[in-house]
Order: structure tokens, then sequence, then C-alpha cells
């Protein structure tokens, strides 16, 4: 348990994930280097999903809290998607690092409701766990050194806890040196 967390296995809670994350848990390849039962999950004030404000309210350091945005970008018409997961004590590198790792002229956070829309998940609460299959995830290497991380469950009312490392090995995942830069006001 980290923090006043109050976990269980996330399985056991799909009414505590999005719809996609739930799916994948279920197929869950047996070859993983973690057991679904590893993922836990927490009942949470859906008014506190946002990182500052949960952070303070359930005891958890942003040093083990990660946020996943999604960036995109356009090369020749096309748009690019891509899943960032940074620590909480840091940003993403979107115009530098993020930029060239999708191969455009220039990326942007993408607009609330694409993301909504395209990831059927809550804005606040979008996870790495069940995002489009296409889209790959961008984990700095700073949140799988992290022995559990907090990231959202696709849904606003609760969070997922799972060993950083995990991350690191989620279909599509790619673990990117310098992917974020420390922010300076945390």
């Amino acid at each position: 348990m980290l923090g006043t967390l109050k976990t269980e296995p996330a399985l056991g809670r799909p009414d505590l994930l999005a719809t996609a994350v739930h799916e994948v848990l279920g197929q869950w390849p047996d070859d993983a280097p973690i057991e679904p039962d590893d993922v836990l999950v927490a009942p949470i004030d859906a008014t506190l999903a946002d990182t500052a404000a949960f952070c303070a309210a359930y005891d958890i350091g942003l040093d083990v809290s990660a946020n996943c945005v999604v960036v995109a970008g356009k090369r020749e018409g096309a748009v690019r998607y891509a899943a960032c997961v940074v620590l909480a004590t840091t940003r993403a590198d979107v115009n530098g690092t993020v930029r060239r790792l999708l191969d455009v002229r220039k990326a942007s956070f993408a607009p609330m409701a694409e993301a909504v829309e395209l990831t059927g998940m809550e804005y606040g609460g979008i996870t790495p766990i069940g995002l489009p299959d296409e889209w790959p995830i961008l984990v700095d290497a700073r949140v799988v050194a992290v022995p559990h991380v907090v990231v959202g469950s696709g849904v606003r009312h609760s969070k997922v806890v799972l060993p950083g490392p995990a991350l690191g090995v989620l279909p599509n995942a790619r673990v990117v040196d310098g992917l974020a830069r420390p922010t300076e006001s945390r």
C-alpha cells in the first residue's frame, strides 16, 4: 500500500477500471514479467484525481505518481499519437525528445476531447494500460526505476498501483532516457 490508498487486485474490481484497462488485464500474457494480481487498484474521490490534489489527499509522493499524457503530431497529413508516461516531478519534453521519437515537425498535447474519444478513458484518468494498439507508449526511464508507481486507471474515481518496471514491458512500450525534464516548481 502507498500512502493512505486502500488497494486490491485490479482484476477483481472492473467497476474501478476503464473497460479497455480491464480487458487488457484479463488477457495478460502468461510470460509477462509481472502477474495481473501485481496490478492493484484503489478507489479515490473523483474530484481529487488531478495529480497535485490526489497526492496531497492520499499522502502519495510526487516521485511515485506518474502521469500519462497523449501527444499528437502530424507527418505527411497523418496524425501520429503517442502516450508519454512521466513522474509527477517531471514534464514530458514534448517538443524535443517526444517530437523526434514521433518523427514529426511539431508535437503537442492532444486536445482533451480527442484524447478521451480515442482512448475510451476519462480525462485525468488516462493510463498506458489499454491504449490503442498502434500507439507507442513512451516511458521515461525514471518511471521504471520506481519500485511501485501510481497511475490512472482509465477513470477518475480510482488509481492503479503497479511495479514501475511493468510499465516498460507493456506492448508498444519503449523506455526512454530523457523523455522528461524535472519541473522547477516541484
